[in-house]
């Protein structure tokens, strides 16, 4: 049991992930989280932010809520490219990190455009690892905690694979994981300059993470060191086919990304895992990681899911009703979220989050997670480009 005590949070960023946070801070269990101030450039934003999770202050400069000394965790919610600066600036000020994925990327130089198509991969990589390195000196300097806002490390599915794995000692053979969906609606997800890659950064960062962690629970349990020995990648931009007519029913309007791509991982242990994503798949978004070893399979399916299933001829009453994501229609058959926020993590990265502030322990998804996930990507697109493998 948990004794009761209080971690104080400012949250950077007022978007979308910070709503997911915030539902998620008010679920956390055997601690009390007090959410002080939410920041934002946007205070519009910031103080919807506030109204909707009670938070007690808005702010428009991060510096302000970095001096605070009443806040012990600062939970960085803001665009990938400003994730490692934020960062580093809140350890040094004494801040315990949370930090959204992906750790980083490569957006190149200010106002720079089609990085993507102009800039050679392997300067990216060498600009990500030399990045992530500074980072982690800062990290080990201040002593303080960077805990990685993975949720399919949390997802439940993934939770109870890992317990399984653990109790059997298994031997990972193979693993599949995907991420795909019929593209991002935000205006910039097909920019490089603004998202630091295509759709596998954007959503292939999922499971894939979530599969380095399931190989090194398996590494923990056996007492074996299993490292990435190397990746092999193919990378698409497959809606170029495509008609103004033919487009219509798929968001993804890639510029200088990808709206494809495929990694084949090789672990030092000599198994494999891949990893697919998609900004080209109907149907609402899929979400699963697939598991074989020599004692067992586990297909983690973590959405959709069957638990409702829902069938509607008409939306009457239902504009504020989220029923699925990604599905433009909630007309017919549709399998309904239940419990989202428990089943795809984000419930669960936050209480062990908060546990680990309290405990002094250290997080299930941490930098070491964030920095293995950035560098499978980045060498990733350099294998595309290249055409050929990359050793680690």
């Amino acid at each position: 049991m948990i004794r009761k005590k209080k971690v104080v949070v400012g949250t950077i960023g007022a978007g979308y992930a910070a709503a997911l946070h915030g539902n998620g801070y008010k679920k956390v269990s055997g601690v009390e989280v007090i959410l002080k101030t939410i920041c934002d450039l946007n205070t519009q934003l910031a103080n919807k932010i506030r109204d909707e999770f009670g938070y007690s202050h808005v702010e428009a400069d991060f510096q302000a809520v970095l001096a605070d000394p009443e806040i012990d965790v600062i939970d960085i919610v803001l665009p990938p490219f400003l994730h490692v600066p934020v960062a580093v600036e809140a350890l040094k000020a004494g801040k315990h990190v949370i930090c959204e994925k992906p750790l980083t990327g490569y957006f190149g130089p200010r106002g720079q455009e089609n990085v993507g198509k102009t800039v050679p991969k392997a300067e990216m990589y060498k600009s990500c690892v030399t990045e992530m390195d500074k980072l982690a000196k800062v990290i080990a300097q201040t002593d303080r905690k960077f805990m990685y806002a993975e949720n399919f490390v949390y997802a439940t599915p993934v939770q109870k694979a890992a317990e399984i794995i653990r109790a059997k000692q298994t031997k990972i053979l193979f693993m599949k994981g995907e991420e795909s969906l019929k593209g991002s609606s935000s205006p910039v997800a097909g920019f490089w300059n603004k998202t630091g890659g295509g759709t596998l950064i954007r959503t292939g960062t999922h499971p894939l993470s979530g599969m380095l962690w399931l190989k090194n629970q398996e590494a923990q349990i056996r007492g074996e060191k299993i490292t990435i020995s190397s990746v092999n990648c193919d990378v698409g931009v497959t809606t170029a086919v495509l008609t103004d007519e033919e487009h219509k029913h798929i968001s993804a309007r890639p510029q200088d990304v990808e709206d494809y791509g495929v990694i084949s991982i090789t672990f030092s242990d000599g198994t494999k895992a891949l990893c697919i994503a998609s900004d080209t798949v109907l149907g609402g978004t899929k979400n699963y990681i697939e598991i074989y070893g020599n004692n067992t399979a586990l297909n983690c399916n973590i959405t959709p899911t069957d638990l409702l299933n829902t069938y509607f001829l008409d939306e009457e009453g239902l504009e504020n009703v989220n029923i699925s994501e990604m599905l433009p229609a909630k007309l017919g058959w549709n399998k309904a979220f239940v419990s989202d926020e428990i089943i795809r993590g984000y419930m669960g990265e936050l209480q062990d989050f908060m546990e680990c502030v309290i405990e002094n322990r250290a997080p299930l998804s941490d930098f070491q997670l964030a920095y293995d996930t950035t560098k499978v990507l980045y060498a990733a697109y350099q294998s595309a480009e290249e055409g050929r493998k990359i050793e680690f």
